[in-house]
């Protein structure tokens, strides 16, 4: 088996599967925190071990009589546990276009492996049993490098498969227990990071629920019963809408914050509110309540200043787009309704916002702060954000801005700490200021800006986190077990510094 197009084919092979598990397992679709790729998972941590035996036999060994029988077996093997991994991932998640496309080329390549692999081993499997040691140079060093790597992935997503037990989401029917009646409720931007929670705790609550999915198959991860339109104008006039959550936008933190980009993230939350406000106009029966989303952006790059609804904002790119955002919703209030736009913090959950962009990094011991980690972070747990909506949608007195955010904000440095102390591993590799600088305002904004937001307006009206400091919220989305001093240290550092500004 010393063919130089073999050799070539299990390196395009070991390349591709090496670009497939990297990025698109760990970096885009972050499966080792999917409570529903437990399945996926599994299968994966099989076939990495039988990949694992492969490179060894191939790279290190020629493979006589049984062994030959045995390395043709394990290939069988795979072939059979690849095709179940693609039934798996087609019942369970969306795959994007890359990952499909690289999977075609695996499995492509693959077959050519096998083209010239099979016959061969078919051969030796005719000789008398014996296992050869051999050394190919270069091509031996590779297979076992990559041997060493898909066990240490292979056990990595082992492990994530028993952990994704633990990972799955309560019912979400208790989320909107504050609200008592039936209601019908319009959802926009269902199918981001807060929608589908959204949509989950109002349908299995017993409430009335669409969607507006402008894309339908992004639809297919929303849990029913719900109504799906691809447009406002499927709802006649007469129908009856109690309240409306609009969520709709261009995500902001997705891409460099090029001309085309900033136009788009403006124009997609104009346009859809726009929409909305149009919907309220023209129907008979004006709904009660449009709450709109928002972002504690809105107040702008404030250091150590503690802001609360009372705040005025300051000058930038997040500013512009909130108030235009903001501006656009509150002329439902011309029709009758009231109008409240929550000012949200960064959104922690394991499927998607903030926190899922570190876990990554953190659990493999590559976290730190970023910059000199004296920023505030302002953040709010998600299973909270949608206890809070449900608050606001029972509670008439609330009105215009909301700070959705936990009330013990908390630096990044100690932000840093909690994290890493959930995986028990080391969190010394900062991300330079400097660095992070050399991609503008995007940077200054998205990962440097410092905003200590307290929800005061909603924790006057009686409204009760369930999660107050970041230790508590880890503790949920990570399943273990906090420290109790950590969570004492949190809370006396916010206390502490609200009264030095107060």
């Amino acid at each position: 088996m010393t063919s130089d197009l073999l050799w070539t084919l299990i390196l395009i092979q070991i390349a591709m599967g090496a670009f497939d598990s990297i990025y698109h397992h760990e970096l885009t679709e972050r499966l080792p925190w999917r409570a529903s790729q437990q399945h996926e998972l599994a299968l994966h941590a099989v076939r990495n071990i039988l990949y694992a035996a492969v490179f060894i036999l191939i790279g290190w060994f020629e493979t006589h009589g049984v062994w030959a029988v045995v390395l043709l077996t394990i290939l069988t093997i795979e072939v059979i546990v690849t095709l179940l991994d693609f039934v798996e991932e087609d019942m369970s998640r969306a795959l994007p276009a890359s990952e499909r496309i690289n999977h075609t080329l695996l499995a492509l390549n693959y077959g050519a492996i096998l083209s010239l692999l099979v016959p061969v081993l078919v051969e030796w499997s005719r000789d008398a049993t014996a296992l050869k040691p051999v050394y190919h140079g270069f091509w031996s060093i590779l297979t076992g490098v990559s041997a060493a790597g898909v066990i240490i992935s292979g056990t990595r997503d082992y492990f994530a498969s028993r952990r994704a037990k633990r990972l799955v989401l309560d019912s979400a029917r208790g989320l909107a227990a504050a609200i008592p009646e039936p209601r019908h409720v319009l959802v926009t931007g269902a199918t981001g990071f807060i929608g589908p929670r959204v949509v989950e705790a109002l349908s299995s609550a017993g409430h009335r629920v669409t969607v507006l999915a402008r894309d339908p198959a992004k639809a297919t991860k929303l849990r029913p019963p719900f109504r799906l339109i691809t447009s406002l104008d499927q709802i006649t006039n007469d129908e009856t809408i109690d309240t409306i959550i609009n969520l709709a936008g261009e995500p902001v933190a997705n891409g460099f914050w090029t001309k085309a980009k900033r136009r788009k993230i403006l124009r997609s939350r104009l346009s859809a509110t726009r929409d909305v406000v149009r919907l309220i106009a023209r129907l008979d029966t004006t709904p009660s309540l449009l709450i709109n989303g928002s972002a504690i952006g809105w107040y702008g790059l404030r250091g150590d200043e503690t802001l609360t609804e009372a705040s005025r904002g300051k000058a930038c790119f997040t500013n512009r787009i909130c108030d235009a955002w903001e501006r656009m919703a509150a002329r439902a209030e011309l029709h009758g309704t009231r109008v409240v736009w929550l000012r949200i913090g960064l959104v922690l959950g394991t499927e998607g916002g903030f926190l899922s962009r570190l876990l990554t990094p953190f659990e493999s011991g590559l976290g730190g702060p970023i910059g000199n980690g004296q920023q505030w972070m302002s953040w709010i747990e998600r299973d909270d954000l949608v206890r809070l909506i449900a608050h606001v949608i029972v509670t008439p007195r609330v009105m215009g801005a909301v700070n959705a955010t936990a009330p013990v904000p908390v630096r990044n440095a100690e932000f840093t700490r909690a994290l890493a102390h959930a995986f028990r591993r080391p969190a010394f590799l900062p991300i330079p200021a400097s660095m992070l600088r050399l991609l503008g305002d995007f940077a200054d904004e998205l990962f440097l800006a410092s905003q200590k937001v307290l929800p005061e307006k909603i924790t006057a009206t009686g409204f009760e986190f369930r999660h107050t400091t970041i230790e508590s919220a880890l503790s949920a989305l990570l399943q273990y077990k906090p420290c109790e001093d950590g969570m004492r240290h949190t809370a006396n550092v916010a206390v502490a510094g609200s009264r030095a500004k107060a």
